[in-house]
C-alpha cells in the first residue's frame, strides 16, 4: 500500500533541507581553502594552494597533527579490545547488571560534552593529568568506547553463537573459542568501530580544549587557538583536509559494516 502523496513531500523537502544544511558550509569552507588572498574571503578572488603548503610547512601545524594521530592510534588501540570485550558480555548476559553496564557504555553518547569535559578537568587536576599524554588518550577512549561496542554488538547478533558452543564441546575454552570462531567472523565490525572510535579521537575539541596543552596540544586545540588570534585560510585547508579524511572513513567502515562478517 503507497503512502499517501502530501507526507512523501514532505518528508523528501525535509530531508532536502537537512542536506543542504550540513552541506552548505562545506560549499563556503572548501573555495575559501584554495584562497590567493591572505584573508578568508568568499567567494576567493583567486585560487592557490598556498594555505596547503602553509599546513604542511609548518612546524607548529605539524606537531599538533603528529600529537592528534598518537592519540587517535592509541585511542583505538585501547578502546577496540575494551569495546570488543564489552560488547561480547553485554550481547551474552542478559542480567539487569549488563543492561546497566550497557547503558554507563553508552552515557558519552548522551550526556552533554561540555558536562564530560568539566568533570574530566577537575578529576585530571587533582590526579595531574592536565595536558599529558594519557590524560588525552583516556579521556578519548571513553568517548569512543560507545562507538565501538554499538558496532560490534551488531555484529555479535547477526553471529550464530552455536558455532562457538560448539568449538568449546570440542575442547576449546571460551577465549580460545572467541578468538578461533567468533572474532573472525565479526571482523568487519570491529574493524568499523575502531574507525568511528578514531574519528571522534581526531575530531573531539571539547576536550581538548579543557585538558590539552604544552607539547601535547592537539590539532582541534591549535585551531580553535588560531581562529582566536590569526584567521587566515590555513584554518580553511585543514577543516577541508579533516572533512575529506573523515569522509574517507566514513565510508570505509560503512562498506566493512555492509559486508557479511
Amino acid at each position: 500500500m503507497k503512502q499517501p502523496l502530501l507526507p512523501r513531500i514532505a518528508f523528501t523537502v525535509f530531508v532536502g533541507l537537512v542536506l543542504t544544511y550540513l552541506i552548505l558550509p562545506l560549499l563556503i569552507i572548501v573555495p575559501m581553502s584554495f584562497s590567493g588572498t591572505r584573508f578568508l574571503t568568499f567567494p576567493p578572488p583567486s585560487f592557490s594552494l598556498r594555505w596547503y603548503a602553509e599546513y604542511f610547512g609548518n612546524p607548529a601545524w605539524m606537531q599538533a597533527t603528529r600529537v592528534s594521530l598518537t592519540i587517535a592510534a592509541l585511542t583505538v588501540v585501547v578502546a577496540t579490545p575494551l569495546g570488543v570485550a564489552a560488547a561480547y558480555a553485554i550481547s551474552n548476559g542478559k542480567s539487569r547488571l549488563m543492561r546497566s553496564l550497557h547503558m554507563v557504555l553508552m552515557l558519552p553518547l548522551i550526556v552533554p560534552i561540555i558536562i564530560i569535559a568539566i568533570g574530566i578537568f577537575f578529576v585530571y587536576a587533582k590526579v595531574g593529568l592536565i595536558a599529558t599524554l594519557p590524560g588525552l588518550v583516556l579521556a578519548n577512549v571513553m568517548l569512543g568506547l560507545p562507538y565501538v561496542i554499538t558496532s560490534v554488538v551488531a555484529g555479535l547478533q547477526s553471529f550464530d553463537p552455536t558455532q562457538e558452543m560448539v568449538a568449546r564441546s570440542l575442547g576449546m575454552n571460551r577465549f580460545r573459542a572467541f578468538l578461533s570462531v567468533t572474532l573472525p567472523q565479526i571482523k568487519a565490525s570491529v574493524f568499523a568501530g575502531g574507525i568511528f572510535a578514531f574519528i571522534s579521537a581526531i575530531d573531539e575539541t571539547i576536550i581538548a580544549l579543557f585538558v590539552s596543552g604544552g607539547q601535547y596540544q592537539t590539532l582541534t586545540r591549535r585551531m580553535f587557538t588560531a581562529l582566536r588570534d590569526e584567521i587566515d585560510p590555513t584554518i580553511a585547508s585543514i577543516s577541508t583536509l579533516l572533512t575529506a579524511a573523515s569522509f574517507v572513513l566514513v565510508m570505509l567502515a560503512t562498506n566493512a559494516q555492509k559486508r557479511p562478517d
